[in-house]
């Protein structure tokens, strides 16, 4: 077939994708609106029970306008189960319908069964021409973990409402079994209403059979997610991939500060076909989410970005960068991407650096403070550290970490101490009696170049040491042959910038009046203060999306990879994997 026969065929397919998805929409919002309009609702049951008038999945109330709307979501999300759920549940009653037409004249007589019958049609019909539009597979795992979850479910949940049904029975003791409340219990959670008239020695409170509706939906809810969830990760990066990636670095590592972060090991990586560029990414929360620019030639950047989304768009991930610099975003833009401006990277040009001036008068006069103190700084490659020492380092960065979860992935390597990191940059501060009271590690930027990765220092040391330590690096540089030096990136950094000068409109004021307010837990400003005072040249950093109805999901999953959320699971002291991360 020639391309001019096959593009009819791709536009009905893909009209026929978005007929189906805009059904489910249309169904989710009557479904919805019925449970809330009382009138309109009942006028629907009504239909339904003496005339039979049921579009697929028009049935009024809020647990069929959420199960619609889960699968209005999957499907445009392209997932290939979704797409056979409802081809199979729509087809089964379409023959159904199909068999009432024939066999039931007094079906026939009612016109809205027509209807019910010409929609279930369409929507079947659209199914079957967009096929080819729901392509994003799920992970392999899922029909067996959805049966596991209903079976282990459906027992565990009923025997949790026979408890239930035992404890509050007002009914005479003796006048029904275990068995009995169990099943009693068992066809709630399966029908959401049992017969009364079948149990007559049971007799429960209200609450008690919300309950148990609650925990049927409940249950519904985790069996539609093993069913549904996307494939959560492709194969980590091996030891060959990450030594393509170090030749890669070894010759572009200067285009970007933070191209040494795509090293970390809880990535993937997908290099383009001539092997020249690549890009490291990690999916959370089926978002495919990339860091920074690609590696290596910038000509070579669309062959990998290229296969990124394709392999995005294959298993039905949401594809977005976190802080892409404007040349990198600019070509991620030229894919479709669109991009918003998240803050700023602080870097500082160590040959034109002084402490001198008024400007630098706060600063120079707290250096001065710490350094009559007696504090002094050492500064050493990974590689030139003694094992022991380096051993007692890294004990002591885990005792000042700051909670249980360590932070960071777009800029954080992840890892501290390894053989592979040996051109890594330590500093070490010590007070006036030689005891260790800092830390600041640096990655590679380049061959003359630094980017700041973890800082960690006692709490009972003096404030003010970390800018002590950055201060001396800068001043220092020579020592390890630098002339650049990333350091912490500043979200919103213009807003706060912005929105404190004379003339500020009213939505500029309230927005960083916003991110002052939640500074408070997450240090938005105080990162951007901090940074602002070493007077540092502003590069902007982009997140890139491919739909903005994605934000939500891309927001979160950032905030999961960064550490800023956590999603809930079993204890850190049962889960072993985070203490590899560390180290």
């Amino acid at each position: 077939m020639s391309p001019q026969e096959d593009r009819p065929r791709g536009r009905w397919s893909q009209r026929g994708a978005a007929f189906g998805i805009w059904y489910l929409r249309a169904v989710t919002f009557v479904n919805f609106l019925s449970a809330v309009w009382v009138s309109f609702g009942n006028d629907i049951r009504r239909h339904n029970v003496e005339e039979f008038f049921t579009p697929y999945l028009l049935t009024a109330g809020f647990a069929s306008g959420a199960f619609s709307l889960f699968l209005a979501v999957t499907l445009r999300r392209r997932k290939r189960a979704s797409w056979i759920l409802n081809l199979l549940l729509s087809g089964l009653f379409l023959l159904l319908l199909l068999f009432l037409m024939v066999v039931a004249p007094e079906f026939r007589a009612h016109a809205q069964n027509w209807v019910s019958l010409l929609l279930t049609l369409l929507f079947t019909a659209s199914l079957v021409a967009g096929r080819r539009e729901f392509y994003a597979k799920g992970d392999r795992a899922n029909p067996k973990l959805a049966a596991l979850t209903a079976a282990g479910g459906l027992l565990a949940a009923s025997l949790l409402a026979a408890l239930l049904v035992t404890v509050t029975n007002g009914a005479a003791a003796g006048s029904s079994t275990f068995v009995d409340r169990w099943r009693y219990g068992l066809m709630r959670l399966v029908s959401l209403a049992a017969d009364d008239s079948r149990f007559p020695g049971i007799s429960t409170p209200n609450w008690v059979d919300v309950a148990i509706n609650v925990l049927s939906t409940a249950l519904l809810v985790a069996v539609l997610w093993a069913a549904f969830r996307s494939v959560r990760s492709t194969d980590p990066i091996t030891a060959d991939d990450e030594e393509r990636l170090r030749a890669l670095l070894a010759r572009h590592g200067d285009r970007d500060s933070l191209g040494y972060f795509a090293l970390r090991r809880d990535k993937s990586v997908l290099f383009s076909p001539s092997g020249k560029a690549a890009v490291t990414y990690r999916v959370v929360g089926g978002v495919s989410l990339a860091s920074a620019d690609p590696l290596g030639d910038p000509e070579a950047w669309p062959g990998a970005i290229e296969r990124w989304l394709a392999e995005a768009r294959e298993h039905g991930w949401a594809p977005a960068v976190m802080g892409a610099s404007e040349e990198g975003g600019t070509v991620y833009a030229r894919h479709g991407l669109d991009a918003l401006e998240l803050g700023d990277e602080a870097i500082v040009e160590t040959a034109e650096f002084t402490l001198g001036g008024r400007a630098m008068r706060t600063v120079r006069q707290a250096y001065h403070r710490i350094e009559r103190a007696g504090y002094t700084v050492r500064i050493r490659r990974h590689e030139d550290i003694p094992p022991k020492e380096l051993a007692q380092l890294l004990r002591l960065a885990d005792d000042w970490r700051d909670g249980e979860t360590e932070r960071g992935f777009s800029m954080a390597l992840g890892r501290l101490g390894d053989p592979g990191d040996g051109r890594c940059v330590m500093l070490e501060c010590s007070d006036a009696d030689g005891e260790l009271r800092a830390l600041l590690s640096f990655v590679p930027w380049g061959a003359k170049g630094l980017s700041l990765d973890l800082m960690r220092r006692d709490r009972e040391s003096e404030n003010g040491l970390m800018e002590f330590m950055v201060l001396e690096l800068i001043q220092r540089a020579k020592e390890v042959e630098i002339t650049q030096i990333s350091l912490n990136f500043a979200m919103f950094r213009s807003v706060f910038e912005r929105g404190s000068r004379l003339g500020a409109g009213p939505v500029l004021r309230l927005w960083r009046s916003l991110l002052s307010f939640f500074s408070r837990w997450w240090q938005i400003e105080s990162l951007y203060r901090a940074n602002a005072k070493y007077r540092p040249i502003w590069e902007p950093r982009y997140m890139l999306f491919e739909k903005s109805t994605d934000l939500l999901r891309i927001g979160i999953a950032a905030a999961r990879a960064e550490g800023f959320l956590e999603a809930p699971g079993l204890p850190k002291w049962l889960n072993r994997k985070h203490l590899e991360n560390v180290r």
